[in-house]
């Protein structure tokens, strides 16, 4: 998994509330078990009409925000299924850091097993940062994961809170199977070990 120290990028104000996964990456995009190829499946019922086009007025169509890595959003974002295909999604397109005053449970843990910054912010500052995030390609914004911090384009800067060892995890690039592998050496002992003694098995 990508560690996640500094980020910075272009911000894009999508300020609506329950955003849920089938939203996300509805569910005709939920045959695979790749992590690639979902970001032009992302917000799809918001992004094309029916005929596969582009809808100019969706945010992310937007030339200013086509390339955006940071998404600023209403609360509770991630609700609905536990669908892990809605962070893949995410991270396929190029987010790496959703701002919001509050996640579903499981979508906000599933975005650490996958490089994504959840990141909870007071609805009033979600509000200042969305306003910025309005003046397009000029609303680049800088998260320092290290420091806790969220530099806006006016130079202003906000503190946030995070688990400690949730943090450790992105600093360092790990999810729940590069956990298990920096244990690789005591597991390969174990196996020794019980290959010896219990040698039918």
């Amino acid at each position: 998994m990508k560690a996640f120290t500094t980020l910075t990028g272009v911000a894009a104000p999508l300020p609506l509330v329950n955003i849920d996964t089938d939203m996300l990456i509805p569910k005709q995009y939920l045959k695979t078990i790749k992590r690639t190829g979902l970001g032009k499946g992302l917000f799809s019922e918001l992004r094309y009409e029916q005929d596969g086009t582009e809808k100019p007025d969706f945010i992310l169509n937007k030339p200013a925000y086509r390339a955006a890595t940071i998404l600023i959003a209403g609360e509770n974002f991630g609700c609905g299924s536990s669908r892990e295909h809605a962070p893949w999604a995410l991270a396929d397109f190029g987010i790496r850091c959703v701002i919001a005053a509050s996640f579903a449970d499981i979508f906000y843990n599933n975005c650490f097993e996958n490089g994504i910054l959840p990141l909870v912010l007071p609805q009033a500052d979600v509000d200042r940062l969305t306003t910025m995030a309005e003046n397009g390609a000029n609303a680049t914004f800088t998260i320092d994961l290290e420091k806790q911090t969220v530099s806006g384009p006016d130079g202003s800067a906000l503190g946030f809170e995070i688990d400690g060892y949730k943090k450790w995890r992105l600093l360092n690039g790990l999810d729940s199977i590069g956990l298990t592998m920096k244990k690789g050496t005591s597991i390969d002992a174990y196996e020794a070990k019980a290959g010896a003694s219990q040698p039918w098995l």
